[in-house]
């Protein structure tokens, strides 16, 4: 089954970082695992300067803007955490899921990912959770 989060791409307890080398590094990750092209880090970058992508409850959501779906090969998800928060354009995230879709499958990957994550206690609780729980909460998100 192709699912499109790989236990690989759950980095956990990651130190405060420029919101910038997060979203590079989510970029690459896309590119090397064949979800995107390596043009779609920018894309994810451009996203970011007419949008800041922090949808609250400590949870940023970093995709490319709407031009770049050319880029995408496979739906994919890269989820890291990070327990002391980190900037985000102004706010303070927890939770950074970088979303690749396929098409229009990423409104139903963002529609998935925002419920799971309305619920501040329930973001709060995967900040503390396994690479196994984690990936078993968002595995399932297909399209």
């Amino acid at each position: 089954m192709n699912t499109i989060l790989q236990k690989k791409n759950i980095i956990l307890n990651c130190p405060p970082q420029p919101k910038e080398d997060i979203i590079k590094k989510i970029g690459k990750i896309f590119s090397e695992d064949g979800y995107t092209s390596e043009k779609y880090t920018q894309a994810m970058l451009d996203k970011e300067e007419v949008f800041n992508t922090a949808i609250g409850n400590a949870v940023a959501i970093p995709h490319g803007i709407e031009a770049s779906k050319g880029e995408v090969k496979k739906s994919g998800l890269v989820v890291m955490t990070f327990p002391d928060g980190t900037d985000w354009g102004g706010e303070t995230v927890k939770l950074v899921i970088g979303i690749a879709g396929v098409g229009d499958e990423h409104l139903d990957i963002l529609s998935n990912i925002a419920i799971t994550c309305s619920d501040e206690d329930d973001v709060e609780d995967l900040l503390h959770s396994s690479a196994d729980d984690i990936f078993n909460t968002f595995a399932n998100l297909e399209a």
